[in-house]
């Protein structure tokens, strides 16, 4: 495969792209917008991904870009101690949700879709493999020969790619996220209350308790 080859693909995928495309968020920052849970956990253009109990008292929502350093570093480093505390125990609900910061990160969640049942595992296998495709100087040959591991041949990379419906689904589910007030990666919905910015592990359960108690509160 040669970046000349994809060329129009990727094209594509800008053009279909809404104006979401944000620095990702350096600093975790909670706010005082909440969005009512029933309108948060609507149906997205693209089935939620549900991890944990489906009566969770805890419902996280994420918003993430497989190109956000930030994304990788929580889902690297945090997401563990959230699943084995939290989810694990039936406390939290986790839905992460597609905020392509550009077309690598479209391209990546296009692909993971692909998987079905398998999309979260693909999600964190791209983001622990991320400085090995999205940051290469030929970043869509790079992802191709990284998804192989994952069971995704070059013809249903190619295949995948070219699925103009499920692209558009992935910009539909970013631009819902837009109006929710997502304006970078990663952003974080606790119990409908707005938390922006990446998270650091030894802070989540203080995070998480302040968060629901704020929601709790509106």
């Amino acid at each position: 495969m040669t970046t000349k080859k994809f060329a129009p693909t990727r094209r594509a995928l800008l053009a279909a792209a809404p104006a979401v495309f944000f620095a990702g968020a350096a600093l975790a920052e909670s706010t005082d917008v909440k969005v009512p849970l029933v309108e948060l956990l609507a149906p997205q253009a693209l089935p939620d991904v549900v991890e944990g109990k489906a009566d969770a008292p805890i419902v996280i929502v994420e918003y993430a870009s497989m190109t956000c350093g930030h994304c990788a570093a929580f889902h690297k480093e945090v997401y563990p101690t959230l699943k084995k505390d939290f989810i694990d125990t039936g406390k939290v609900k986790f839905i992460l949700r597609e905020f392509p910061l550009d077309e690598r990160a479209a391209a990546a969640f296009m692909l993971a879709r692909a998987l079905d049942d398998k999309r979260a595992a693909a999600v964190d296998f791209l983001f622990a493999q991320q400085k090995n495709w999205a940051f290469t100087e030929t970043p869509f040959e790079s992802l191709a020969s990284v998804v192989k591991q994952i069971g995704i041949g070059q013809a249903k990379f190619e295949e995948t790619l070219k699925d103009e419906k499920l692209q558009q689904a992935v910009y539909a589910v970013a631009e819902k996220g837009s109006k929710f007030g997502v304006h970078a990666t990663p952003t974080f919905f606790i119990n409908g209350l707005r938390y922006d910015g990446r998270m650091d592990a030894a802070e989540l359960p203080k995070i998480i308790a302040d968060s629901v108690a704020k929601a709790a509160a509106k």
